[in-house]
């Protein structure tokens, strides 16, 4: 796993590796206004339905989640990103595995 430093290109795909039969996350920036987190799913892996009280963009690095939100289905593919709307339910799921970058913003 590379070393995130500010300032310096990086390519989110070498920052985070998968492991077998779970999820990694990787907080890289956390403020007052919001967070970026680096996730890797290994196939069959999940976050249950929940809902935060701020917006949230989900940018796919690797692979093709299943990101339901408000029990609609979406299937991003790496280089798409899909808006997370502020007090909706979502959950995401790894049908295979994928890699995202999660940036929530408080408003």
């Amino acid at each position: 796993m590379a070393k995130i430093l500010k300032a310096q290109v990086f390519n989110p795909n070498e920052v985070i590796d998968y492991a077998d039969g779970g999820v990694i996350s990787k907080e890289f920036i956390h403020t007052a206004n919001g967070s970026v987190t680096l996730f890797s799913f290994d196939e069959g892996q999940k976050l249950s339905e929940h809902s935060a009280p701020f917006d949230a963009v989900v940018s796919v690095i690797d692979g093709e989640p299943e990101i339901v939100i408000d029990g609609k289905a979406h299937h991003p593919k790496a280089g798409e990103a899909i808006i997370i709307p502020a007090g909706h339910p979502h959950s995401v799921n790894a049908p295979k595995r994928f890699k995202m970058m999660l940036t929530m913003v408080r408003g």
